[in-house]
This record gives C-alpha cells, sequence and structure tokens, in this order.
C-alpha cells in the first residue's frame, strides 16, 4: 500500500502533464505572415445589436419602417476624426429568411473602438433613384468600406433585388451623404459579369501614417471579389472595374473551396486586402460544406482564414491557412438567423497602434475582436477532438 501512495505524485503529474499536452495540441501556431491572433474584449460583445425603436421614412413605400428592428450585421469599418466608424447592415421584419427582408446600411461611430453610439436613421437604402431596379425590394447588403489618403470613403456593397445579386459602389466624403456610382462591372469589357450573380469585394489597402488607406498596384486600384473562388479586378478610377481574365478569356479564379477543409463550400472576401511587406494579405470567410467539409468543425458554419499572395503578382497565391484563425465559439456566434454559427469577417481598422476586426455574428449582431501587434496571443483554438 505503501508503496502505491509513493506513487500518487508521479501519477498526478503525469495526469497533469498530459491534459496540458492535450491542450497545447488545441492551440494553433500563427505564422509571422498572418494577422492576429484576435481577442474578443471581455463583456462587451455583441457592440451592436437590433433596435426596435429606429424608424424612418421609406421612400419606396412612403411609410416609417423600423429599419433595424430584426437583425444588425455584416460590418464595414473606417477610422474618421479619430473615430472607429462602421456601416452595418440592418435588416426590418417585411420578411421571412435571410435575403427575404429588406436590407439598410446603418451608421455608427465610436471613441474606442468597442463603444458605438448609432445613428437614428440609415445613410445608404434603396431609394427611388438610379439603383432602384438593383436595389430593391431586397436592398443595400455586406458593406466593405475603405478610404483614399485624401479622405474620399467608398463602400462597395451587394445590390439585391432579389433576382441577381450584383457589387456596387458608392462614395462618400462624410459617411453620411453618399453618391451611388451603381454595379461595379456595368463598363466592363467582359460584358457577361454585371448580369451573373456575384459578391463581395475586398479593395487593396496598406498602412500609411498610421492609418489604413486605399492604395494602387502598379498604378491601379486593385480588389479581391467572389464567394465561389476569389478572383481580381482592376480600376482606373475606383467606380468603374475590369475583372481579371484567364487564358481562355474567362473569370480567373485564384483560391478555390477545398473538399475537407473549413472553406469547402465558400471562399468569401472579407475586410480590405492589406499590402505588407510579406505580401498582399487577404482575410476571408469559409463556409465549411456540410458533406463535403472538415467534420471536425462544425458542418455549414462559416469561419475566418487568411491568404497572402504575392505582392509582385496579386494572383499568386504564396501562404494559405488550412484552418481558420478565427471561429464561431461564443453563443451570440451560434444563435441568430444563422444556426449553425457564424463569423463574418467584414470590417478591418488599425486604430491606436491595435487591429479591430469587426464581423458579423450569425447573421444577427454585430462582434469585434482585437489584436494587439506588442501583446502575442493565439488564433482560436482547435476544436478538442481535432487530429483525432
Amino acid at each position: 500500500m505503501m508503496k502505491n501512495l509513493k506513487l500518487l505524485p508521479f501519477f498526478f503529474l503525469a495526469l497533469t502533464l498530459s491534459c496540458k499536452h492535450q491542450k497545447d495540441e488545441n492551440k494553433q501556431i500563427v505564422p509571422d505572415w498572418t494577422l492576429g491572433g484576435f481577442t474578443r474584449p471581455e463583456k462587451v460583445n455583441p457592440i451592436i445589436e437590433p433596435d426596435s425603436t429606429a424608424s424612418f421614412l421609406d421612400p419606396m413605400s412612403g411609410k416609417m419602417v423600423r429599419w433595424e428592428e430584426n437583425d444588425t450585421f455584416n460590418p464595414g469599418a473606417v477610422v474618421k476624426d479619430g473615430k472607429v466608424c462602421l456601416l452595418y447592415r440592418a435588416e426590418d421584419k417585411f420578411g421571412v429568411g435571410i435575403g427575404f427582408r429588406t436590407s439598410r446600411l446603418g451608421l455608427a461611430s465610436s471613441l474606442d473602438g468597442i463603444h458605438f453610439e448609432r445613428s437614428k436613421t440609415p445613410v445608404l437604402y434603396p431609394d427611388n433613384d438610379a439603383q432602384k431596379s438593383y436595389e430593391w425590394p431586397g436592398g443595400v447588403e455586406d458593406p466593405r468600406l475603405a478610404v483614399t489618403e485624401d479622405g474620399t470613403y467608398v463602400v462597395i456593397y451587394t445590390q439585391w433585388n432579389r433576382d441577381v445579386p450584383r457589387l456596387g459602389i458608392a462614395t462618400s466624403k462624410d459617411l453620411v451623404t453618399w453618391k451611388k456610382h451603381g454595379p461595379i462591372f456595368k463598363n466592363a469589357h467582359y460584358t457577361k459579369l454585371v448580369d451573373t450573380p456575384h459578391k463581395s469585394a475586398s479593395i487593396l489597402t496598406t498602412v500609411k501614417n498610421d492609418r489604413l488607406v486605399i492604395t494602387k498596384w502598379k498604378g491601379k486600384y486593385w480588389m479581391y471579389w467572389g464567394e465561389h473562388g476569389v478572383s481580381g479586378a482592376t480600376s482606373e478610377n475606383l467606380v468603374d472595374w475590369e475583372p481579371i481574365l484567364d487564358d481562355k478569356g474567362e473569370i480567373a479564379k485564384f483560391i478555390m473551396p477545398r473538399p475537407g477543409f473549413f472553406d469547402s463550400e465558400l471562399t468569401e472576401c472579407g475586410p480590405p486586402a492589406i499590402l505588407t511587406d510579406k505580401g498582399i494579405l487577404l482575410l476571408y470567410n469559409g463556409k465549411n460544406h456540410k458533406k463535403q467539409g472538415d467534420k471536425r468543425f462544425t458542418l455549414g458554419t462559416y469561419s475566418a482564414g487568411q491568404v497572402l499572395f504575392d505582392k509582385n503578382d496579386p494572383t499568386r497565391v504564396l501562404k494559405r491557412l488550412d484552418v481558420p484563425f478565427m471561429r464561431p465559439m461564443e453563443d451570440f456566434e451560434k444563435s441568430g438567423q444563422y444556426v449553425d454559427g457564424t463569423v463574418f469577417i467584414q470590417g478591418l481598422v488599425y486604430f491606436h497602434s491595435k487591429w479591430f476586426l469587426y464581423y458579423g455574428c450569425a447573421d444577427s449582431k454585430v462582434g469585434v475582436s482585437v489584436f494587439d501587434p506588442t501583446d502575442s496571443t493565439a488564433f482560436d483554438p482547435l476544436p478538442s477532438s481535432y487530429g483525432k
């Protein structure tokens, strides 16, 4: 008996080391070319939720509408006058199901990037204007927001008429009054694209004078776009875009969904791409296929990935994460319109020497996660069953 008692300390030591080893196995290594890891601030998320008291006079129906009563999600982000400003997607209750209500874009601002004040009325929405046929009745969705060095704000969003989703673009000097320019590919030489469903555009930016601004590649503006694979486009004026074509004269795709991975169904562009010294970094949203996905992650869920392109050839992939750096883990990320769970990243700013990443939570609320380059943290941990 005494002999067995003497072995007890070694047994507990071995058990402790075993548990620690198992925990470390789930911890992700952060490659030096990536951004992050990001940490969700404690007890602040979600930062924006539906508001049933906000209403405005809808120009389409002529009635007062509670425009953000049902859901608020998928924000774009930019820094203006020392504040983080969000354009977030908001849905009313007129309709049932994702994509069958009307979406409008609301404006919120924050001094610390975490606590936001909202405008009572939307700033971008379907109207009796030249874009009516593209934006009504579905609305304006999923804004990606960026700014030029001279202070012109650019938002690329989905125009949804419940027939064909298209990328549209609008510009502003104050984030409140917007000029709509219409579909980004309407004047492209590749004429088939304007009437073909397409979404999700991430314009190229870089950090300059401690702020993230739109930049050019070889004298032209550049963006990544698409959800069923990532493609590219260039522009001379930020309004009219030409898609990159392959050798056969069709839309080129630089990455595709990968069977057996977290991004097996969709690879949907996230916030503005970033030109770094290591290459062009694109953060994107990957959807896990329910039949051909990575079964170690929740099937059907949206998680966030990263891919690095060659800065001398933005069509060439250098590195790509095989697992997400961020995935639905909190209750508010797994309950809402999208029941399988979603962290849908769309807004990214460099603010007070930190990176603030804004995302949609289950197509219902808005969350934030922060990366402090001076305080190394890990990516979201892998599932406990990963690798077994």
